[in-house]
Formats: C-alpha cells, sequence, structure tokens
C-alpha cells in the first residue's frame, strides 16, 4: 500500500437544489518520503484535494488513507487529532500569530504533538537564527514564510501540505522557500505534497498529478527532478 492513495474520491457541495462536483472520482497514489505537487489552474480542484487529504474536510465518497489508515473513515474528533498529529500545513499568505515571536510561533505549533522537533533548531536550518525573536511585522514575506515551513515542520508531521506556498513571493524569496521544502524530502525523507498552478514548480517533484474540472487528468513520475536552484519561472 501507497503511503498516501485516493480511491474513486469524490466531494459535492450543494447550494440549495444546486450541486458542485469540485471532485470528481480522483484515484492516485503517493509514496513515503515523495515530494508530490498537484496542479491545476484556479477552480480545477486541487485545494479541495489538500482539504480531503488535510483532513479539514470530508469526501462525499470514495476512500482516503495516509500511512494505512483510513481518514475518509474518521469522525470529527478523529480528524481534529489527525490534524493536530500527523499533518504539518503551509499556506500561502503565512497566518502567523502578530503579536508572538518567530519563536514563539514555532513552539506554539510543537506544543499540540506527540514528538516535536526542536524549535530554535528548526529555524536556524530554515535560515533564521537570527531573526527568531522577530515578530510577523519585523520580518519580509519571505522570512515569514521560513517560519511557516517551521512551525509545521516542528510538529514532526507525517505529512507536509503546501498551498501556493510561493504564491505570494518574488522569484528569488520563491525559490529559497522552494528549495527548503525539497530538502524536507530529500534530506529529512518526509512526505510534501505542494499545490500549485506553476507548471515549472512542478519539475522538482518525482511526481505530479494533474486536476482539471475535478477530475485526475495525469499522474506523471519524474526520474530525474530539478534542483530548485535550477527552475526558472
Amino acid at each position: 500500500m501507497a503511503f498516501v492513495e485516493f480511491k474513486d474520491v469524490s466531494k459535492i457541495y450543494k447550494t440549495g437544489s444546486v450541486e458542485c462536483r469540485a471532485v470528481n472520482g480522483a484515484s492516485f497514489e503517493i509514496e513515503k518520503g515523495e515530494l508530490a505537487v498537484i496542479m491545476g489552474q484556479s477552480g480545477a480542484g486541487k485545494t479541495t484535494l489538500l482539504n480531503l487529504l488535510g483532513g479539514m474536510d470530508k469526501a462525499s465518497g470514495g476512500r482516503i488513507f495516509l500511512d494505512g489508515a483510513e481518514i475518509s473513515g474518521y469522525s470529527r474528533r478523529d480528524l481534529t487529532r489527525y490534524r493536530r498529529l500527523d499533518i504539518g500545513f503551509v499556506f500561502q499568505f503565512y497566518n502567523l500569530i502578530q503579536n508572538l515571536t518567530a519563536l514563539e510561533n514555532v513552539e506554539l505549533a510543537a506544543q499540540i504533538c506527540k514528538t516535536p522537533l526542536d524549535a530554535k533548531t528548526v529555524l536556524q536550518e530554515v535560515g533564521l537564527a537570527d531573526r527568531m525573536h522577530n515578530f510577523p511585522a519585523q520580518l519580509s514575506g519571505g522570512e515569514q514564510q521560513r517560519v511557516a515551513i517551521a512551525r509545521a515542520v516542528a510538529k514532526n508531521p507525517k505529512l507536509l501540505l503546501c498551498d501556493e506556498p510561493t504564491g505570494a513571493l518574488d522569484y528569488k524569496t520563491g525559490k529559497t522557500v522552494l528549495a527548503l521544502l525539497q530538502a524536507e524530502s530529500k534530506q529529512n525523507g518526509r512526505t510534501v505534497v505542494i499545490i500549485t498552478h506553476n507548471q515549472e514548480i512542478s519539475k522538482v517533484a518525482g511526481r505530479v498529478i494533474k486536476i482539471d474540472s475535478g477530475r485526475i487528468v495525469g499522474v506523471t513520475i519524474n526520474a530525474r527532478p530539478l534542483d530548485a536552484g535550477e527552475v526558472e519561472w
């Protein structure tokens, strides 16, 4: 069994008598330690896939597995525990707590897990050794995103989910952030899933999953992913 498995998964949103099938019969796999990219245009359904995998939403049909556990069968309480212990989230707009320092933001996340990593060490690894006592307003966008990555990694999660993590950043800073995420997979063996509409970013992935109008339209295995520093966009 693969580390991540989607089996004929669907998600239907209803507004009165109108149904919107955001995900329609999605099936794919992701192996442990892999960096995978889910790619599609705006409205294609990629963020819905991430929400289902991250336990922020429940599937209307089909089955979802992570590390052998069927998360699509979890209760609301089980999903809360799953998000807390097993998933690290990185969003486009950082979502840091403004009245806490970088270190305190990371420490706060680490407090809710069973086997957290040391907050100071993780901040040092993302290049913020001299900025950990600054507040978010005192940091650049790239630095704030590095704090967000450190916060997610410090939870020591089974899966790192990243929704357009470079979308709010300039080109140079975006490449730095992409390199950090790639290192989590290549050097630390963590399973990383990146949601993006940017085709160039997919070149760093070992697996590229393409979605269009809620359907999986292609899965490509990349035997020779590029280093993040080689990607141009």
